[in-house]
């Protein structure tokens, strides 16, 4: 599974050099790509072998291949299928967080967790140690980890520091050349956007992944580990809440689509006031949707 995982990451990341035009003259040789994508000439050697497969990369002639075709969003392998252990963890303990009606008193078992993620407790205990420096989840002698809720005030702070964080990433990200990979992954998630809608009526539940991903990309603009670190808090607040409060939980996701997709639009356009109007229309409605939840909730941040 890691391997694969390697692998179909390594793929991904060949179609954005090949998007950003790097390889014009054709790829290096298999030495140099490993070297450049920290991957064994095995893995090299199957990126290779899928891009011809894909009619994206001409078999070697005398030694050289030569691009067929610019890589389309359907190219590329799904995230979910691209994750580490870590992202699998954390995007898995997200995802129990959300949708088991988690509440503020519940007691984290490292053991049922491991058992239901399919990973070793280790990999558990390391994401709760880390995700504790946040205050939501504490450790507890003998009894596990326990999760703390949120206070207003945490809440509202960190929304605070979101909007800054993402003005200054939508701005750069408005501003990346036309050949950047970062455009091609806004068009796929324009897509799984648009699919998203019409099914909302069964699935919309699922916008809770849709949204993480869509924010993460745009932070993408800038790559800053303390702020990729930032965003696995933002997703589990944020959506922690949207879901908690389930009244018209449907239609605020389906208005939430909408705004994505004039903030794509904003992007797009590359005109600066457009970009801060519709980032500065969606954050704000986000918070407005969590301080609607905040006050639905009296139990909201007591201690157990």
């Amino acid at each position: 599974m890691k391997s694969d995982t390697v692998y179909k990451r390594a793929f991904n990341q060949a179609l954005d050099i090949i998007v950003a035009g790097n390889w014009e003259e054709g790829p290096p040789s298999e030495t140099v790509l490993g070297r450049d994508m920290g991957v064994s000439r095995t893995t090299v050697r199957k990126v290779l072998s899928r891009l011809g497969e894909r009619h994206i990369l001409a078999a070697a002639e005398r030694g050289r291949r030569t691009i067929l075709r610019r890589p389309q969003p359907d190219d590329y392998f799904p995230d979910a299928e691209t994750t580490s252990r870590t992202q699998h963890v954390e995007s898995r303990f997200m995802d129990w967080m959300l949708r088991g009606d988690t509440r503020p008193g519940t007691l984290i078992n490292e053991l049922e967790l491991a058992r239901q993620f399919s990973v070793a407790t280790a990999s558990i205990r390391e994401f709760l140690i880390r995700f504790s420096r946040f205050g939501l989840i504490e450790k507890r002698p003998n009894s596990g980890w326990l999760f703390k809720g949120f206070t207003p005030a945490f809440a509202l702070e960190l929304f605070e520091i979101r909007v800054m964080f993402e003005l200054r990433s939508a701005r750069l990200f408005a501003m990346q050349p036309a050949d950047s990979p970062l455009w091609v992954k806004l068009e796929a998630l324009r897509a799984d956007h648009l699919k998203l809608l019409r099914e909302i009526e069964t699935r919309y539940h699922d916008f809770s992944d849709l949204d993480s991903r869509f924010h993460q990309l745009i932070s993408r603009a800038v790559p800053n580990r303390f702020i990729d670190e930032f965003y696995d808090v933002i997703s589990l607040i944020f959506h922690y809440h949207y879901q908690w409060n389930k009244k018209d939980e449907k239609q605020r996701n389906e208005a939430a689509i909408e705004e994505h997709l004039a903030y794509m639009d904003g992007l797009e356009s590359r005109d600066v006031t457009s970009v801060e109007r519709a980032c500065l229309h969606h954050l704000n409605s986000a918070r407005e949707t969590l301080l609607r939840s905040l006050m639905s909730h009296d139990e909201f941040g007591k201690s157990p």
